[in-house]
C-alpha cells in the first residue's frame, strides 16, 4: 500500500469541492497550478489572491529533506519544542557520499567518515516520527518520485530541485530548513502567490531529442531568473508523449530558471508509473479525479487569458541542446555547438562524461544511454572520455543490473558510482585533472556554475541529456554532432550512431534491491538524540539576539560582490558539506567564492579596523568580536542556485545585519528573512555603483516599518562625502516580526507562530 494513503484519500475527497469554491469566488476557470494552490489553502478560500503581490498561508501535505540540509533543519526543529512532526516527513542521505573510485568503496568510506552525522539523522528521525532513507538508498528526488509524489498534492523540500515531483503532477517547492520547520511544527507555510508561465508543448519528441532538451531550450529563453516568482505549468498535446520520469526531468531543472516550481497535468503516463512503482491505489484515485488534475478546458483553449506569459515549444522540430559553460541558461542547439566551441575557445576534448543525478537517472534515461553504448560496442567503438554513471536510486540500480544495462555501460568503459549526488553537488574527488587545468566535461546534471562539480574554476561544464552525453563521450569531442557526424572505429571504418531507443518502464517491473528505509520509532519519546559537545560535525543551535528596536547605524561594508553570486559562492558545497550540522565551523566558508568588486579577487576583503586583507570569514569574525555590524552588497539574482539556508545562517551568525542587492532569487530572500536578516533591494539599481570600499552605512526607517514602505540608507564615504538612497523590501507584517524576534525560529520556540 502507498505510504500515507489515508492522507491522500482525504485530500482527494475534498479536492473537487475546494476547487469549485475557488471557481465561484474567482468567477472563472482555473489552471492546474491554481487548483492545487487553492485546494491547499490553510483556511477556506474567501477571495482571489493577486499574483506576485499577496501572501497566502498554505498547508503542504508532506516535507522531504536531504542529509546536508536536514541537519540544520532538524537542529532547528529540536528547538521548536514539538513531540513529533505534524505532516509526513522524510530524510534522505544522498549528499555526503563522495565519488572517488566506485560505488562500493565510496559508500563504505562515507558511512565510516560521516557515521556521526548519519547516526544523528537516524536517531532524530526515530524520535520525531520521520522516515529515514539510509546512505545508498538513492537521491532524494528520485526516491520521492518512486514512493511519495502524487498528482494534485503539495510538498516542500529542503533542496532546490524538489520540483522534480512535478513530473507526477505535484506542486513541490524547494525551501530553506526554517520553512520545513514551520510545516513540521504544524503551522501554515507562507508563499507569495506565484505568477503563472504557461508552456504549451505541441508535437512529439523524436530521434535524438529528449525531455531534457525541453528545459534546456526553455532555460535559453527565460534565463536563470526568468521564472522567478512563477510556477511553470506545461500543457498541450505534446505533454502526453513525454514519460512520467521525463516530465520529472523537465520540472527538476526548472530550478535553473528560478521558477517557484513546475508541473505537468495528470495523464496515462503518470498512471503507468504509479502502477509500475506499486501504487495502484493512487493511480485509481487519480484517474477518478482526472478532470480536476489538469487545467480547465477554457484555459487550454484560451491560455493567453489565464497565464501571465505563454511560451510554445514544438517537440517535432526541437533540436537536442547542450547548455554551458558556467551557467545553465547558455543554450546551444547541437548544430551550433561546434562553431560556438571554436568562437569561444572551449577545450574540444571532453575529459569526462557523467550521466545520472537527480535530474536524469530514471530507467528510461539509463536504457537509452545503454542503447547508445551497445551500438558503440557493436560498431567497434568505445568511450574516448572517462565515463561515469550515477543511478538515481537503489531501485533503479538493482533494476538496470537485472536487465543488463549496467553490464553494457561497464563494458563500454563506465564507472558505476553510488546512488547519490556525487559530482553533481561537488562531492567528487577527481583524479584525472589538477585544479587550474582548463578542461571540458559534459554531464546530464542540472547546474554548471564554476567549481560546481570538481572545485576547479577552469573546468568548463556543459549540461545535456544522458544519451547525448554518452554519444559525446564516445567521440571525446565537444564539436561532435551525432545527428550528422560519423566516427572511425578500431578497424578504420566510418560508422554512424543511430538515434537512441529505450523503454520508459521495465517490462518485468522494478527490483527494489537492498532495503534502505527505516521507519520511525512508534514511541519517539524513548529515543535519545545525542550531540557530542566536542564534535566538529554537529552543534546545537543558540537563538539569535532579537532586534533592539533601533535603526541600524554605522555598519561597515564587509563585501561588495561583483557579478553572479550564487549560494555556491556564499556557502560552498563540496568538502564543506561535512560541516552542514555545525554552524560555527561551516561559517569559515562564508563568501570565500564571492568576487570582491574592488579587487576582482575571490574570498578576501579589507578589514577597515586595521587595513589588512583577509578572508571574508576572518574579517567578519573580527567585526563581530568588536561589536560592529556589517552589510553585504550584491548584484542581480543574488542567491541563485541551491536552497541551502547556510548561505543565510552564516551571515547572521557572523554578525551580518542586511544584504542589499539589485535583485534576489526567491528561496534565498525568504531564507534571509527567516534568520532575522534584512534582504533589501536598491530602489534605483544604479545605486549599486555608489557603494565604495570603506563605506559606513546606516539604515533608517525600521521603527516606522510598513509593508511596501522603503527604508533609507545613509552612506558615509571615506572622503567625507555622503549619499542617501532608498531601499525596497518585500516584508509583510508577520515577516517583520521574524526580524524583530531575531529569527522565525525564536517565535516558534515561544509559541507565537
Amino acid at each position: 500500500m502507498t505510504p500515507n494513503i489515508d492522507m491522500i484519500k482525504k485530500l482527494y475527497e475534498n479536492f473537487s469541492n475546494k476547487v469549485e469554491s475557488a471557481r465561484k469566488i474567482l468567477n472563472r476557470p482555473l489552471t492546474y497550478a491554481e487548483k492545487i494552490l487553492y485546494a491547499h489553502l490553510w483556511e477556506n478560500v474567501s477571495s482571489e489572491y493577486s499574483r506576485g503581490k499577496d501572501y497566502a498561508d498554505l498547508a503542504p501535505d508532506r516535507v522531504a529533506m536531504q542529509d546536508a540540509t536536514a541537519q540544520m533543519a532538524l537542529l532547528q526543529f529540536m528547538s521548536a519544542g514539538k513531540k513529533t512532526t505534524a505532516v509526513p516527513s522524510t530524510v534522505h542521505c544522498d549528499h555526503l557520499i563522495q565519488a572517488m573510485t566506485g560505488a562500493k568503496d565510496d559508500l563504505l568510506r562515507a558511512t565510516t567518515d560521516s557515521k556521526e552525522v548519519f547516526d544523528f539523522l537516524e536517531s532524530v528521525s526515530q524520535k520525531y516520527g520521520i522516515g529515514f532513507w539510509k546512505p545508498g538508498a538513492g537521491i532524494i528526488h528520485q526516491v520521492v518520485l518512486e514512493n511519495y509524489a502524487f498528482p494534485g498534492g503539495m510538498m516542500i523540500g529542503t533542496d532546490s530541485h524538489t520540483p522534480n515531483a512535478g513530473g507526477l503532477g505535484m506542486i513541490a517547492i524547494g525551501v530553506g530548513g526554517a520553512d520545513a520547520v514551520d510545516v513540521m511544527s504544524g503551522m501554515a507555510w507562507e508563499l507569495k502567490w506565484p505568477k503563472l508561465i504557461g508552456v504549451k508543448l505541441t508535437g512529439k519528441l523524436n530521434g535524438w531529442t529528449s525531455p531534457k532538451d525541453v528545459i534546456l531550450k526553455l532555460a535559453g529563453i527565460l534565463t536563470v531568473k526568468g521564472g522567478t516568482g512563477a510556477i511553470v505549468e506545461y500543457f498541450g498535446d505534446g505533454t502526453a508523449s513525454i514519460s512520467c520520469t521525463g516530465k520529472g526531468t523537465i520540472c527538476n531543472m526548472g530550478a535553473e530558471i528560478g521558477a517557484t516550481t513546475s508541473l505537468f497535468p495528470f495523464d496515462s503516463k503518470m498512471a503507468a508509473y504509479l502502477r509500475s512503482t506499486e501504487r495502484e491505489d493512487v493511480a485509481a484515485l487519480a484517474e477518478s479525479l482526472s478532470n480536476e488534475l489538469k487545467a480547465d478546458d477554457d484555459v487550454l483553449s484560451n491560455p493567453q487569458k489565464y497565464f501571465d506569459e505563454i511560451i510554445e515549444i514544438n517537440l517535432d522540430t526541437l533540436e537536442p541542446h547542450i547548455n554551458g559553460p558556467f551557467t545553465p541558461d547558455l543554450a546551444w542547439p547541437i548544430s551550433e555547438l561546434k562553431k560556438a566551441a571554436v568562437d569561444n575557445n572551449y577545450p574540444d576534448f571532453i575529459s569526462v562524461g557523467l550521466i545520472g543525478s537527480c535530474t536524469n537517472s530514471s530507467y528510461e534515461d539509463i536504457d537509452r544511454s545503454a542503447n547508445i553504448a551497445r551500438q558503440a560496442l557493436n560498431k567497434g567503438l568505445k568511450a574516448k572520455s572517462q565515463f561515469t554513471i550515477t543511478p538515481g536510486s537503489e531501485q533503479v540500480r538493482a533494476t538496470i543490473e537485472r536487465d543488463g544495462q549496467l553490464e553494457t555501460l561497464t563494458e563500454f568503459g563506465g564507472t558505476i558510482l553510488a546512488n547519490a549526488c556525487g559530482p553533481c553537488i561537488g562531492m567528487w574527488k577527481r583524479m584525472d585533472v589538477k585544479t587550474g587545468v582548463r578542461n571540458t566535461i559534459v554531464t546530464s546534471f542540472n547546474r554548471n556554475f564554476a567549481k560546481r562539480n570538481d572545485g576547479n574554476p577552469d573546468t568548463l561544464a556543459f549540461v545535456a541529456s544522458p544519451e547525448l552525453v554518452t554519444a559525446l563521450s564516445i567521440a571525446g569531442s565537444l564539436s561532435f554532432n551525432p545527428l550528422t557526424d560519423e566516427l572511425v572505429n578500431e578497424k578504420g571504418e566510418k560508422v554512424k550512431l543511430d538515434p537512441p531507443v529505450g523503454a520508459e518502464l521495465p517490462s518485468k517491473g522494478f527490483d527494489k534491491g537492498e532495503l534502505g528505509f527505516v521507519a520511525p520509532h512508534p514511541d519517539g519519546s524513548s529515543v535519545e538524540v545525542k550531540v557530542d559537545p566536542s564534535s566538529d560535525r554537529l552543534q546545537l543551535l543558540q537563538p539569535f539576539e532579537p532586534w533592539n528596536g533601533e535603526d541600524l547605524d554605522d555598519m561597515v561594508l564587509l563585501l561588495k560582490a561583483a557579478g553572479k553570486c550564487t549560494t555556491d559562492h556564499i556557502s560552498m558545497a563540496g568538502p564543506w558539506l561535512k560541516y552542514r550540522g555545525h554552524l560555527d565551523n561551516i561559517s569559515n566558508n562564508m563568501f570565500i567564492g564571492a568576487i570582491n568588486a574592488f579587487t576582482g579577487d575571490p574570498g578576501k576583503v579589507k578589514n577597515e579596523r586595521n587595513g589588512d586583507y583577509k578572508s571574508v570569514p576572518e574579517v567578519a569574525r573580527d567585526y563581530k568580536a568588536n561589536g560592529i555590524g556589517w552589510i553585504v552588497v550584491g548584484d542581480e539574482n543574488y542567491g541563485e542556485g541551491s536552497s541551502r539556508e547556510h548561505a543565510a545562517l552564516e551571515p547572521r551568525f557572523l554578525g551580518g545585519r542586511a544584504i542589499i542587492v539589485r535583485s534576489f532569487a526567491r528561496i534565498h530572500e525568504t531564507n534571509l528573512k527567516k534568520q532575522g536578516l534584512l534582504p533589501l533591494t536598491f530602489a534605483n539599481p544604479a545605486d549599486y555603483d555608489k557603494i565604495r570600499e570603506g563605506d559606513k552605512v546606516s539604515i533608517k526607517g525600521l521603527k516606522e516599518f510598513a509593508p511596501g514602505k522603503p527604508f533609507t540608507m545613509l552612506i558615509k564615504h571615506k572622503d567625507g562625502t555622503t549619499d542617501e538612497i532608498f531601499l525596497n523590501h518585500t516584508f509583510n507584517e508577520r515577516q517583520f516580526e521574524w526580524f524583530k524576534a531575531g529569527s522565525a525560529l525564536n517565535l516558534i520556540a515561544k509559541g507565537e507562530m
